[in-house]
């Protein structure tokens, strides 16, 4: 969740009101929000051991560090936040944005920027804005970092680049040149030191004084040519991702600013370009002026393939069911009344709205800062927002319900208490994990569609990139975090956990399926302790092996289980075991596998004793325990 930094009086002043701290948080409470501290650049470095003359020139202005909805881009700087908390409140009303036909070109030689690995740009102008105020400057820059850092994924999916249009010449061209082409003074230089493309990369990569931008120029840094935007004149705007030319930085004295937005998601630079317009053309009567996107094949002799007219500032409508906004919120038509539900929309900036010809619907105009909503569910949300949670009625339940745990819960508990007692400590481990460790070091291949594993399309860290489809990682990387324990006497871990796997047959494409997975580590593998481990939990389940009397061990008739020689890699050749669950009148089914881990495992989770491994599936064992036991479970 993003937090956004406000200076208290400022904020305030925008507001038109003073407030207690006890009164904007209850305001930031109602409005879906949260101040989450209160603070001041003096006393957050004091707070990170900054001493001395260093602190002297730090503002002790009162900051409200506010936590606002990732999806709500339009909340992360102080002209969205005044202008939304002003509308909810009722003292202002939503503003009508407003664009002029411009006549700047913007030409795209797709040609080289598709080499580039950027193939979209979108372009808008603003015209009479002030930057004399710092304030205003610095909520223009950090609104563009907050976006870079949100929904531009770090400058991968779009980069922001904002000029004084005065210190350049149109028409612009964007296009992928070579490295050594590009020579240009950036922003980061205090003086007139050209720099050509590559030679800047390798500086921002290696210098610690620029080690911020050192991620950005790793996107961009082994490719053959890199995006660049020129004017008419040659003078370099900006190479995306990265940084931005010196000439056209934006400066107090800036009036008339050109805002440019590189992209491999055109979507989503819209989205960009169409929220910087939106919160900063208020300092220009809500008025942006557009310009002319031609993308192109060849420079030399273009002929138009397209032409879009950017940014796009567009609004659209979306319907939600009367009924059904009453009845998810938990209201009848008493607590809301058909008329206030379009006045609480308007107060979400969701206006006009409109009732549908049957009455049976609102439908609501979304503007361009809004582009969280996607789906009539979020209308709901704004409604119930608007309305106020703690103003929604707390009914008692009209039936009575008795809440059980459920018994495959139950099964699991008993086994892990039966497990601790056999001496085993139980582990818990997280279920995302690399994608080599669910594979490579575990000598695996990712082949099977059975065995594919659901992958994060944006995870966090290169350590969550996928949802665990064993849990072998967890309990070696238990393992290899654990090396100070004594294994004189064995050392012992379990855990019931879940894992995941693709199905395409669950609604979702996935299942959940719950395992058991147990380890030995000491001087000997003890491959026979974990057999005798598995021996004890089918005795739990009342399942007989079938290596000894079938009938008699088992008091399920026609159930048992017995363990073959498998070729699990994880485990070593001739050291490894399927197990087996063999019914009557049914195909044998593999429920697990049992072995002594392969040295190379072991090597590649760093682990410096022999160590033996059992996984086991609990759902087929709980589905077919005998009645009596599961009747155990409840006694």
């Amino acid at each position: 969740m993003p937090t956004v930094g406000l200076i208290r009086d400022d904020l305030f002043a925008r507001l038109g009101k003073e407030y207690s701290q006890e009164e904007f948080e209850l305001l930031c409470f109602e409005f879906g929000i949260e101040l989450d501290d209160v603070t001041s650049e003096y006393e957050a470095a004091k707070d990170m051991g900054v001493e001395g003359k260093a602190l002297e020139n730090l503002s002790k202005d009162v900051v409200y560090r506010i936590d606002v909805p990732a999806n709500r881009y339009d909340l992360l700087c102080m002209e969205g936040m005044v202008r939304a908390l002003r509308i909810f409140q009722g003292l202002e009303p939503s503003p009508t944005y407003k664009k002029v036909k411009g006549s700047i070109e913007m030409i795209v030689d797709t040609s080289s920027t598709e080499k580039a690995k950027r193939p979209f740009v979108v372009c808008a102008v603003l015209r009479g804005v002030s930057f004399e105020d710092p304030k205003i400057y610095n909520s223009f820059i950090d609104l563009q970092e907050k976006l870079h850092q949100n929904i531009c994924r770090r400058r991968t999916l779009v980069a922001i680049g904002t000029h004084d249009l005065d210190t350049l010449k149109p028409p612009f061209l964007y296009k992928g040149d070579a490295p050594d082409a590009i020579e240009f003074v950036p922003l980061t230089e205090n003086v007139n030191k050209l720099f050509k493309g590559k030679a800047l990369m390798d500086h921002y990569r290696t210098s610690p004084q620029v080690k911020h931008l050192k991620p950005y120029a790793n996107i961009i840094a082994g490719n053959d040519v890199y995006p660049v935007i020129y004017d008419a004149q040659k003078t370099v705007l900006s190479l995306p991702p990265v940084i931005n030319g010196r000439h056209s930085r934006i400066q107090p004295s800036t009036k008339n600013v050109f805002i440019e937005c590189t992209a491999t998601d055109e979507t989503k630079a819209n989205v960009v370009c169409d929220t910087v317009c939106a919160m900063f053309s208020e300092y220009c009567d809500f008025t942006v002026e557009t310009v002319q996107v031609k993308y192109t094949t060849s420079i030399t002799a273009p002929q138009f393939i397209k032409i879009k007219e950017t940014p796009l500032l567009s609004t659209r409508t979306c319907q939600a069911n009367i009924e059904t906004i009453r009845g998810t919120i938990g209201l009848n038509d008493e607590h809301l009344p058909t008329d206030q539900i379009l006045e609480l929309c308007a107060k979400m900036q969701l206006s006009p709205g409109t009732f549908t010809d049957d009455g049976t619907s609102i439908q609501v105009t979304v503007p361009c800062t809004r582009s969280d909503i996607l789906h009539a569910v979020d209308i709901i949300e704004d409604v119930a927002i608007a309305y106020g949670y703690n103003n929604v009625p707390e009914p008692l339940p009209q039936g009575a319900t008795v809440g059980a745990p459920q018994p495959l819960n139950c099964f699991c508990d008993l086994l892990r208490d039966e497990i601790a007692r056999a001496g085993y400590t139980e582990i818990l481990t997280h279920g995302l994990c690399r994608e080599n460790e669910n594979y490579t070091l575990l000598r695996r291949k990712n082949d099977n569609a059975l065995n594919a594993a659901v992958t994060l399309l944006n995870p966090a860290s290169e350590d969550f990139e996928v949802v665990r489809t064993t849990l072998l990682v967890g309990a070696f990387k238990t393992l290899q975090h654990n090396k100070a324990q004594a294994i004189k006497d064995g050392l012992r871990l379990f855990e019931v956990s879940d894992i995941v796997l693709r199905d395409a047959s669950c609604d979702v494409g996935a299942k959940n399926d719950r395992r058991l997975v147990a380890t030995y580590t000491g001087s000997s593998a003890g491959f026979e302790i974990l057999h005798g481990l598995l021996d004890r939990v089918m005795a739990l389940a009342s399942i007989g092996s079938g290596s000894i009397d079938f009938y008699a061990a088992s008091k399920i008739s026609g159930v048992s289980y017995s363990i073959k020689p498998g070729n699990d890699p994880v485990f070593f050749p001739g050291r490894a075991a399927d197990i087996i669950l063999t019914q009557e009148n049914l195909e044998p089914q593999i429920i697990g596998s049992l072995g002594i881990v392969h040295p190379d495992v072991l090597s590649n989770f760093d682990l410096d004793y022999p160590t033996s491994a059992l996984e086991l599936r609990l759902e087929p064992i709980f589905i077919l325990s005998s009645p009596s036991a599961k009747q155990d479970l409840f006694d």
